[in-house]
């Protein structure tokens, strides 16, 4: 049983990356090598934050829930910020690689780049949140013998493949906010993540938790889809699979017959 609720769990928390990952990530250098570097960037912030959480707690000499809520709020701003840092490095990579290629144009976009380094701030988050978790679900013991939830373990799968998600679309706004200069949508972006953050803390009452934060995914996976230049008549021509050769419309008149001398 706890092998089942291992693999369960862990197929629910980053199967869809997993999925991102080997179809769109995994056959390109270029992006397996931005998916390292924003991997990095967020252990950056990670290492940061707990820094400033062992310096918070030997100064205070206490560790009670408010100073909690601050280590959690200033671990988001501290992820935000590596964000931005990375936005940066990518941006200077996005012009050395233009100036490099003999058309003057980068191999990778810099959309690309926000959505791979939004998966990777996601998986490598996803991981550090869930994996003592999954080692427990493993066993032995049973959850909720106790009178506890018996969700738990499904409960924290679920959150943190909205989370990998949620950092995917983050990046992708994030950056569309950096180029375009919009400081609205960097606010939204920083907004939602503590809202985020601040929901998981109504955790055992998971349904303040996991509805409203499932609902955030799917209105910010739609923003960012709006924001990469989605619309629903490309998803449309998408589910029709018709391609069109080298980008060109045949129109009907091209395949008449021409008229005879």
């Amino acid at each position: 049983m706890g092998a089942a609720v291992f693999w369960g769990c862990a197929a629910i928390a980053f199967g869809p990356a997993a999925a991102l990952v080997l179809l769109t990530v995994a056959a390109e250098p270029l992006r397996v090598i931005v998916l390292v570097a924003g991997a990095f960037f967020w252990l950056l912030s990670l290492l940061a934050a707990s820094l400033l959480w062992f310096v918070s707690v030997q100064l205070s000499g206490r560790e009670d829930a408010a100073l909690l809520l601050l280590g959690a709020a200033a671990a988001v701003l501290l992820q935000e910020l590596s964000r931005f840092a990375c936005f940066k490095m990518l941006k200077k990579a996005d012009e050395g690689l233009a100036t490099l290629s003999e058309d003057g144009q980068s191999p990778i976009s810099l959309r690309q780049m926000a959505y791979v380094s939004g998966l990777s701030f996601g998986i490598i988050s996803g991981v550090f949140s869930i994996t003592n978790i999954l080692a427990d679900s493993a066993g032995p013991g049973t959850v909720g013998i106790h009178g506890d939830s018996p969700y738990y373990f499904i409960t924290s799968a679920f959150l943190t493949m909205a989370l990998v998600l949620l950092h995917t679309f983050w990046g992708i706004i994030f950056f569309d906010a950096c180029e375009r200069r919009r400081a609205g949508g960097l606010g939204l972006v920083v907004g939602s993540h503590l809202l985020t953050s601040g929901l998981t803390f109504l955790n055992p009452w998971y349904e303040a938790t996991v509805g409203p934060i499932l609902i955030l995914t799917l209105c910010t996976g739609l923003w960012a889809f709006g924001t990469a230049g989605g619309s629903f008549r490309n998803v449309l021509k998408c589910l029709s699979c018709k391609q069109q050769p080298e980008g060109q419309v045949m129109l009907c008149s091209a395949l008449q017959v021409p008229p005879e001398e």
